[in-house]
């Protein structure tokens, strides 16, 4: 008989907790996890899940009045939010039922309460039961960042914004990643006035600037309202319960709503981390190995607990490995480089590898193929909205470095197109490719 009650005690039942559970259930371990709030993870329950569908019904406010030049005679359409809401939060109730499923199915125990690490191999429920495992996996994920400004408490972030009662008539979004601009399309699809507020001067860090600043043109256009380089001093509430916004180095703000999209912070508040000597790194997050694990042996951490990459696709994959290194017999990496992203704003970015200023630093030479062009839907739908798609290239060796879209069905096309660029594939090999004639992807391969 076993001197541990499981093989495996994962703590968080997220994206990379069911995946690693599951895979380790099926490599014959005796494993249980612990969740506090409900099986799937902040993409299923409260996050990029939930989110597309509301990228979804909000594109639709454009589709019907572009349908009208395509010859439909659309009457005068309204929109009702509880109704989208309440359709999106029912099919977030069928796949938290199909993820508890998932783990049912391999045997896995599911304790459904928070559990703290009290000791070496030693977990403890919420309920004060003790549980003693072989190895431990933390995998709590991060939770959105709240400013700290007299009045935050007034704001609310993106898990709220799933269950709000009405689309509020007037919101100020603060931050400028992926969350703030797909929910300020969001918003503004539903006919929401959108102010976004963001402490420097630029829009999603990290992805290219043409594409940046093509989205920020596009969203200007739709009739989003920026306001850079502006911090919160106080959220103030008014007699008819509307907020008034003060920021520097711009005029107070009144608005309806305030929602907080100023980045994420790991979950390890509580989990008992210090007391068995895992390290963490300044941010709160807990420090891992290629392989996963903590500076303690048998506790692990796979996903955004971890602060590496901040995708479902990739705690996916930590969980993958883990499991099937620690109870497959199969040391498995996950590999870091270049990893396909979108945002799903209105509309959609996607990338992959380095942009045009990460490559000409790290290349030095290189060259950059465009195209800027206006889709045959927008043209008939007398829409002028632009889409851009750029190539970077090593000058030496012709090799694709990056891709990176913006435009309709950005994401989708980028799927296909990553695997291209990530298996190192040339300019050549693109342009040897037969467009897909008429289509948007035909673009990739047309690129001048």
């Amino acid at each position: 008989m076993s001197e541990y009650d499981y093989d495996l005690f994962t703590i968080g039942a997220g994206s990379g907790g069911v995946r690693a559970s599951r895979v380790a259930a099926a490599h014959g371990a005796r494993v249980a996890v612990a969740e506090e709030f409900r099986v799937g993870g902040t993409c299923v329950i409260r996050g990029c899940v939930p989110k597309k569908m509301l990228v979804y019904g909000a594109h639709f406010a454009e589709d019907l009045e572009d349908a009208r030049h395509f010859g439909w005679d659309i009457p005068e359409a309204r929109f009702d939010w509880v109704k989208l809401r309440d359709n999106v939060l029912n099919d977030v109730d069928r796949l938290n039922g199909l993820y508890t499923q998932t783990l049912t199915n391999h045997e896995v125990e599911i304790f459904h309460e928070r559990a703290t690490i009290t000791g070496p191999h030693e977990v403890t429920l919420s309920s004060g039961e003790k549980k003693t495992a072989k190895y431990i996996l933390v995998a709590t994920g991060a939770r959105p960042h709240v400013p700290s400004c007299p009045g935050h408490e007034l704001g609310i972030t993106s898990n709220e914004a799933f269950h709000l009662d009405a689309i509020p008539r007037r919101v100020l979004i603060a931050g400028a990643g992926y969350i703030a601009n797909e929910f300020a399309g969001i918003f503004n699809e539903f006919g929401a006035k959108v102010t976004l507020m963001n402490r420097s001067d630029q829009l999603l860090r990290g992805y290219d600037e043409a594409l940046r600043d093509r989205l920020l043109q596009i969203s200007i256009t739709k009739g989003i309202d920026f306001r850079f380089n502006a911090e919160f001093e106080k959220i103030e509430k008014n007699a008819d319960g509307s907020l008034t916004v003060f920021m520097t180095s711009h005029d107070p703000i009144e608005v309806d709503c305030v929602m907080f999209a100023t980045g994420r912070v790991p979950n390890v508040e509580g989990l008992g981390l210090e007391g068995v000597g895992v390290a963490m790194s300044d941010r709160g997050a807990i420090l891992v190995d290629e392989h996963s694990k903590s500076s303690v042996d048998h506790i692990y951490a796979v996903g955004d607990v971890t602060d590496r990459v901040q995708l479902t696709p990739v705690a996916i994959r930590e969980g993958q490995a883990f499991a099937d290194t620690v109870f497959g017999g199969k040391p498995t990496t996950v590999d870091y480089h270049c990893i396909p992203s979108a945002v799903f704003s209105h509309p959609p970015i996607a990338s992959v590898g380095m942009t045009e200023d990460e490559a000409a630093g790290k290349l030095g030479s290189i060259k950059v193929y465009t195209s800027d062009f206006r889709p045959m839907k927008n043209v008939v739908a007398h829409r002028d909205e632009r889409s851009l798609y750029k190539m970077i290239c090593d000058a030496e060796t012709d090799r694709v470095v990056g891709l990176h879209m913006i435009g309709p069905e950005a994401p989708e096309i980028m799927q296909a197109a990553a695997i291209a660029v990530k298996a190192g594939l040339t300019k050549a090999d693109f342009d040897a490719t037969v467009a897909v004639h008429p289509t948007m992807s035909e673009e990739l391969v047309l690129l001048k």
